[in-house]
């Protein structure tokens, strides 16, 4: 309960940088934020390379590296701490205030380790990536909700699927705060793209009918519960972008709809959405050493964050 108290109470706050909101938030250079997002995905894949839940120094090392991104952009940052297997890992959070009055705070989440073996480029390298980005953005031009941005750790097993997974730790202690949640999304694998006809999979046959045969979109993925939202994000994204989406929100019985940091929201009732590449059903580099940064496409990962960011501005 202590630490619940102490959590709860140094809430990460970013300053309102950017006070005057008379317009809608400019859209960010696609150079600029192309440029930002490789730098992060090369520095967690290839500088620091393996994050795994043995890997402490690694993952240290990369905590910090988000800390010291947050500071930078004037934030002040909160470390919440998650034991498991007699050893201590750490969410790292920051809030950027907003500037109406909507009910509901924005979280927007990534994982930051990996499984053994893998650099994690895709998985999940570019979903903090990301994250850094939005945070980036949003702390020098706040939005009309409040939006915590936070890097969860242990996503990955053995963690994956339990409580003990750093987003499930983040997700009950907001409810036992009391927090109104307007939305989680959970950034999971942004930067692989195929365009060859055949190169995407699906966890059901019947869904090929359904969907593209090409990997070229982003993918909104949610539960029954989170269907309004879904719809929501996924029209003022349509707005905001010409990058294409598809989405798709049903029960957990479907095969990879719940493999990530939005299922610990699902848990706690909250609405919750991953954006995804689709992972495995796509990437040949899941998980496997070769899931390294030259293997993604930069470009259309900008379009993501950029058409992100201002799609944030209207929920």
């Amino acid at each position: 309960m202590k630490m619940l108290f102490a959590f709860i109470t140094c809430l990460a706050v970013c300053p309102a940088l950017a006070l005057s909101h008379a317009s809608q938030p400019r859209t960010p250079s696609m150079e600029e934020i192309q440029e930002h997002l490789q730098a992060v995905v090369t520095f967690l894949a290839r500088d620091i390379g393996q994050r795994s839940y043995r890997d402490l120094r690694e993952l240290n090392r990369a905590a910090e590296y988000i800390e010291e991104r947050f500071h930078a952009y004037g934030c002040t940052v909160l470390r919440q701490p998650v034991a498991f297997m007699g050893n201590t890992y750490y969410n790292i959070s920051a809030e950027v205030k907003g500037t109406g009055t909507e009910d509901g705070i924005l979280i927007v989440g990534a994982h930051y380790d990996t499984v053994a073996g893998t650099p994690g480029a895709d998985d999940n390298a570019s979903g903090v990536a990301g994250l850094l980005e939005l945070a980036r953005h949003t702390a020098a031009h706040p939005l009309k909700r409040t939006v915590r941005f936070v890097a969860f750790t242990l996503e990955e097993p053995p963690a994956f699927m339990t409580k003990h997974m750093g987003s499930y730790v983040y997700a009950k202690s907001i409810r036992e705060e009391g927090v109104t949640v307007y939305g989680m999304i959970s950034l999971e694998m942004l930067g692989y793209y195929c365009d060859r006809k055949e190169c995407q999979y699906y966890p059901l046959s019947f869904f090929r009918w359904l969907y593209p045969a090409e990997g070229n979109f982003i993918a909104f993925v949610g539960n029954l519960s989170s269907a309004s939202f879904t719809r929501k994000l996924k029209h003022t994204f349509r707005k905001a972008s010409s990058l294409p989406v598809e989405s798709l929100n049903s029960v957990s019985l479907v095969p990879a709809v719940d493999f990530s940091d939005h299922r610990s929201f699902w848990h706690f009732g909250f609405p919750a959405v991953m954006i995804t590449d689709t992972a495995f059903f796509r990437n040949p580099h899941y998980h496997a050493p070769s899931d390294r940064p030259e293997t993604l496409d930069y470009r259309r990962m900008a379009q993501l964050i950029a058409g992100l960011y201002t799609a944030l501005g209207d929920l």
